[in-house]
């Protein structure tokens, strides 16, 4: 795995490193040790599979807190996704901030987001299909979420939003 840096302390962008021959190829999308050695968290509680059947789609965008706040290893198995993260952290020097990639099934491109990050995708395409691990349980009563137009964000979706949950729309503002 290749793992890239990007402009937020502890969040990975993460390229497969293909071993190529006549039948195809193979490639490790997940090795415990490679994440320590990065101090990434490398437990794996839930591994997740969300299907969407719409292109403009959005899903998010949510975390967990403490003393249940998960990382998120995510991945894009069918299509294509615009994937968010917000940086929650109040302590953090990039509390806010948000770093924004594409996944797409076929760059297998992998998206390492740590804990108190909110979570939140976009579909590029219709039939789009986003898989995932977690590092804790999903737990309702320590669930939080932003507002994915929250004017205080700033996020630029590369769509209009098209289909959006009620419990996505109704995240209070930060201003609130």
């Amino acid at each position: 795995m290749i793992f890239n840096k990007t402009s937020i302390q502890g969040v990975y962008i993460i390229d497969l490193e293909l071993i190529k021959d006549n039948r195809g190829f193979f490639a490790r999308t997940f090795c415990a040790q490679e994440f320590e050695e990065r101090g990434l968290k490398p437990v794996v509680a839930q591994s997740n599979l969300s299907f969407n059947y719409k292109k403009g789609t959005l899903r998010g965008l949510h975390c967990q807190i403490p003393p249940v706040a998960e990382s998120k290893l995510f991945r894009c198995t069918q299509g294509a996704i615009y994937q968010v993260i917000v940086d929650m952290r109040e302590e953090s020097p990039t509390y806010l901030s948000h770093v924004g990639v594409e996944l797409t099934a076929e760059n297998r491109r992998a998206l390492y987001v740590p804990e108190m990050f909110a979570n939140g995708y976009q579909t590029m395409t219709d039939n789009a299909e986003a898989a995932y691990h977690v590092t804790e349980f999903y737990t309702p009563g320590y669930e939080r979420g932003l507002r994915y137009n929250d004017p205080k964000l700033s996020i630029d979706w590369p769509l209009p939003v098209k289909t959006v949950s009620q419990k996505d729309t109704n995240w209070p503002l930060l201003a609130d």
